[in-house]
């Protein structure tokens, strides 16, 4: 990653908070019918803990918001005994291939092991290549919310 950006924990009150929540909506507010951009805002913010879990992570270049990942207590609700996951990797369509995603994914991995957990999970339709790389391995393949995803996880350092 380069050494302009910096990872920082986003807080309820930051600015960020209503940009990071306007990209999720953007990339995934189709799983959740009914949800609205403001219900997505209060959601976010919600989400913006002091430590463990939840968390929220945004990456920052120059005060700009490129990227952003979450640790948060559950993602799937058909798999409510599954604790804590990585959920809404993103960057910035012209900031991919950076290693942003990389780095923001590490980050909510180190957070997790600081937790005391010994294990995350994440489910992803389409960005399995990117995870293996990062060390997580395919649980199960399955339909959720109308899409295939496959469930991974990772076993952390402790």
């Amino acid at each position: 990653m380069r050494s302009d950006i910096t990872l920082q924990r986003l807080r309820a009150e930051d600015p960020n908070a209503e940009v990071v929540a306007g990209w999720t909506f953007s990339a995934w507010g189709h799983l959740h019918p009914g949800l609205t951009l403001e219900q997505a805002i209060e959601r976010t913010k919600a989400k913006c803990g002091q430590a463990g879990v939840p968390s929220i992570f945004v990456a920052i270049q120059n005060e700009t918001p490129v990227g952003t990942a979450s640790l948060i207590a559950d993602d799937m609700s058909t798999r409510r005994e599954l604790t804590p996951w990585l959920a809404s990797v993103f960057v910035v369509p012209e900031w991919r291939g950076q290693g942003i995603a990389s780095a923001l994914v590490r980050r909510v991995e180190a957070e997790a092991t600081a937790g005391g957990f010994g294990r995350l999970y994440l489910y992803t339709p389409d960005q399995q290549a990117l995870y293996r790389r990062l060390g997580w391995q395919g649980e199960e393949n399955i339909e959720y919310r109308r899409e295939h995803v496959t469930v991974m996880a990772r076993q952390l350092d402790q």
